[in-house]
């Protein structure tokens, strides 16, 4: 049964499971598996998926035939919806992209800033309990939008050495340029660092689990990565007037993803909160995965109430959540007063769900309150800029006597005279 709580009598930080911190076994072991990839490269992958995946490769590549094969084989009506949800998304992400500017000055000074895609990313796609097309589609198209030279997709095989045709589809559609049959933090060392097969990447992209987590953190530095992700999360934000079985369905549809994902109701009505409590044991019963779904629930959900609809404003942008479901009679009305979250869906008709795979905007999402400082994954995420800068000489011999005061002012003589260089030879007799 889920818990119900009066605002006054629980913190934001309490509302969520938010502590990402890896234990300290999964820390070794994590440890161990990036030393032994960097020590031994392709053989040490081939050791891991036989021990963690249980399968017995004779190659880590998918080869550009099973990719072929695996669109053809694909359900065609999941192969029209994959289609559906990768132009809407490119739709959506196009919108991202920036123009380079130059700015030029009076004295004759140029400047400005270009923008260049990473050269090499790589997508890591979760498998195991469950299968994930639509995060290939999310993660991959925008890097392609960004212009991403190379995209290399990992994604831990099956104990008979396939990946779900689904998975390849989607790979296909969004234009991935090479896939590799590994998971877990093995795989992240191996784009981290390189192996004999696995390309070396620029940056690491994409969801994964606890060991995929921490092995992110770790190699952070060595690559760039999007973000540590943690457990899923949704906050269904809702009046009186909403239907207890449309919210309830929406909470279970974060909690069905992990036993550490954490679903929360804040509404003003003491009347929906009882009837989503009731909703939500009997849809759990009705769910294939219920098993997961109800230790979500039981260990993470929670029914809070609040006085008026400022206090659940108020409450929502504290825990700033991954997913904020605005279930009211106006949604746009509460649009400008929300400041934390990752994703808003607007409206009672508008479940999470609509997010995840069809819409357009991305739905690799900050978790655990970081949507109060980042963002969702965008084009943005794989582009780098660089500024540039030109000044005749007579502009910069303008400008030297400050340039030479500002940093003398920092004890950095070295600095002044690099600029005061440039004319000393020109004012001697």
């Amino acid at each position: 049964m889920i818990r119900r709580f009066k605002l006054s009598e629980i913190s934001p930080e309490e509302i969520l499971c938010r502590d990402i911190r890896a234990e300290r076994d999964v820390d070794a072991a994590v440890d161990a598996i990036i030393a032994a990839v960097r020590a031994e490269g392709d053989a040490a992958l081939y050791r891991c998926a036989e021990r963690f995946d249980r399968a017995k490769l004779d190659s880590l590549e998918v080869g550009a035939a099973e990719l072929d094969a695996a669109l053809v084989r694909v359900d065609p009506a999941l192969r029209e919806t994959m289609e559906l949800a990768r132009d809407n998304i490119r739709a959506f992400h196009r919108h991202q992209l920036h123009e380079n500017f130059v700015i030029t000055a009076e004295n004759g000074a140029v400047m400005g800033q270009r923008y260049r895609p990473i050269e090499r990313v790589g997508l890591y796609v979760p498998g195991g309990t469950a299968s994930y097309p639509s995060t290939v589609l999310m993660d991959a198209i925008p890097a392609k939008i960004a212009g991403v030279k190379e995209l290399v997709m990992v994604t831990p095989p099956a104990p008979d050495g396939s990946v779900p045709d689904a998975i390849l589809a989607a790979a296909k559609l969004a234009g991935v340029d090479r896939v590799f049959r590994m998971g877990g933090a093995q795989a992240v060392a191996a784009l981290a660092y390189g192996t004999e097969s696995v390309p070396r990447v620029d940056k690491i992209v994409g969801p994964g689990n606890v060991y995929v987590a921490t092995a992110k953190r770790k190699v952070f530095g060595q690559v760039a990565i999007d973000m540590i992700a943690g457990p899923s999360e949704i906050l269904v934000l809702a009046d009186g007037g909403c239907d207890a079985r449309c919210v309830a369905a929406d909470l279970l549809s974060q909690a069905e993803h992990d036993r550490l994902a954490t679903a929360v109701l804040v509404t003003t009505s003491a009347r929906l909160a009882d009837e989503v409590a009731d909703e939500l044991e009997r849809q759990l019963s009705l769910l294939p995965r219920e098993d997961i779904a109800r230790a979500s629930i039981e260990a993470n959900g929670k029914i809070i109430l609040c006085d008026d609809m400022d206090e659940a404003v108020r409450a929502a942008n504290a825990i700033a959540p991954e997913h904020l479901e605005l279930c009211v009679e106006d949604p746009f009305a509460l649009l400008a007063r929300i400041e934390n979250a990752g994703s808003i869906f607007m409206g009672r008709n508008v479940p999470e769900a609509l997010g995840d795979y069809l819409a357009g905007p991305n739905h690799t999402l900050p978790t655990s309150g970081t949507a109060r400082f980042s963002s969702p994954l965008s084009v943005d995420d794989f582009v780098k800029k660089s500024s540039f800068l030109y000044y005749p000489k007579d502009a910069l011999r303008s400008v030297c006597p400050h340039v030479a005061r500002f940093a003398r002012a920092e004890g950095l003589e070295g600095h002044a005279r690099s600029i005061e260089s440039r004319f000393n030879r020109e004012e001697q007799p």
